[in-house]
């Protein structure tokens, strides 16, 4: 790697670590303000249902700080939040961190799953429309992905457990049966599936406009009079095309987060889409606070790591300048990428 693309890769990477701590930052601001949201005193909130006394509220202004100036409340917060501590739950009286450690691996395992069933079913059926554009396979493909655009994740949930779980029995209806992950495996297929129609549909509708734009290119068709292998050629698309996929990926994952939410409430499942649901209407603001953060953190670092793949992959941020090896792409003998 020569010392001018080294620079410029690690500015690159640098600019877009900057933007992620500003925005987690802002994100952080956000978060700890959903506490002063409510009309009632926060000490009021934090104390939950129950009836206490002026004592009590004091004794509970003082453990979160509250007599303390904002911009006390806030660093202290987030100090406490860096190392995993964002108090205890007003409903369950349970240290908030314990209580997400125990529901994190479902939510993860869901959206896994659901991310690798659409990225297997949505890439090739992309790569086949585009591949037949204006053919019969392409419009039946399109029509999949608008259906599946369209379709509510409620909705698909409540058909998916109607035909597969009520009538033909082939999955279980709701939960997590005895809590091991042996079990859990198939309790989270239905769900992970219902979860991936609508980000496969997003796949197919994202890589076969990415790699149509390839196949109708200059480069292509020049390959191919000359009789470049057809294999070889779809590499070459692929290549170019990955740059578009791998930006909406990070649209994509946004998706899957918040999609969780509606799909782990459809079927019972106990993950942190139902912790924050449950949390939010019983008002539980700092399990709301803490799942939040971590929601949106996961978005924005998955996002950063997709952006500084770029320098991987775009050929003005490679260290050689964008000059790619003749053994891998088309020269200007073969068509030009």
């Amino acid at each position: 790697m020569t010392k001018g693309g080294f620079v410029k890769v690690a500015k690159f990477i640098g600019r877009r670590l900057a933007n992620l701590v500003i925005l987690l930052f802002v994100l952080s601001l956000v978060t700890f303000g959903l506490l002063y949201l409510t009309n009632s005193d926060p000490a009021r909130t934090l104390a939950g249902a129950k009836k206490v006394s002026a004592a009590q509220l004091a004794a509970i202004r003082h453990q979160y700080h509250l007599d303390e100036p904002l911009w006390k409340q806030y660093m202290i917060w987030l100090s406490n939040a860096v190392h995993g501590d964002f108090g205890t739950s007003i409903r369950t009286q349970l240290p908030v961190s314990q209580m997400i450690g125990q529901r994190a691996w479902v939510t993860l395992t869901l959206a896994l799953l659901a991310l690798a069933i659409a990225l297997l079913i949505g890439l090739p059926l992309g790569v086949v429309a585009a591949k037949r554009h204006g053919t019969w396979r392409d419009g039946l493909i399109t029509a999949l992905a608008v259906v599946g655009l369209s379709a509510p994740s409620f909705a698909v949930g409540l058909l998916l457990l109607y035909v597969f779980a009520v009538k033909l029995g082939w999955f279980p209806v709701y939960g997590l049966g005895d809590g091991s992950f042996a079990d859990a495996l198939p309790h989270l297929l239905l769900p992970a599936i219902t979860l991936a129609v609508g980000l496969f549909a997003a796949v197919i509708k994202v890589s076969r406009a990415s790699l149509l734009e390839q196949v109708e290119s200059d480069y292509t068709l020049f390959a191919q009079s000359r009789g470049v292998p057809r294999g070889t050629i779809t590499r070459w698309q692929l290549r170019n095309a990955a740059l578009p996929i791998m930006t909406s990926s990070g649209l994509l994952i946004a998706s899957l987060i918040s999609g969780t939410v509606i799909v782990e409430t459809t079927f019972s499942i106990g993950g942190l889409g139902t912790l924050l649901q449950e949390s939010v209407t019983f008002k539980d603001i700092p399990v709301v606070q803490a799942v939040t953060l971590l929601l949106a953190t996961v978005i924005c670092v998955t996002t950063a790591i997709i952006d500084a793949l770029y320098a991987l992959v775009d050929p003005r941020l490679r260290p050689n300048g964008g000059h790619r090896n003749s053994a891998d792409t088309p020269t200007n003998k073969e068509g030009e990428a």
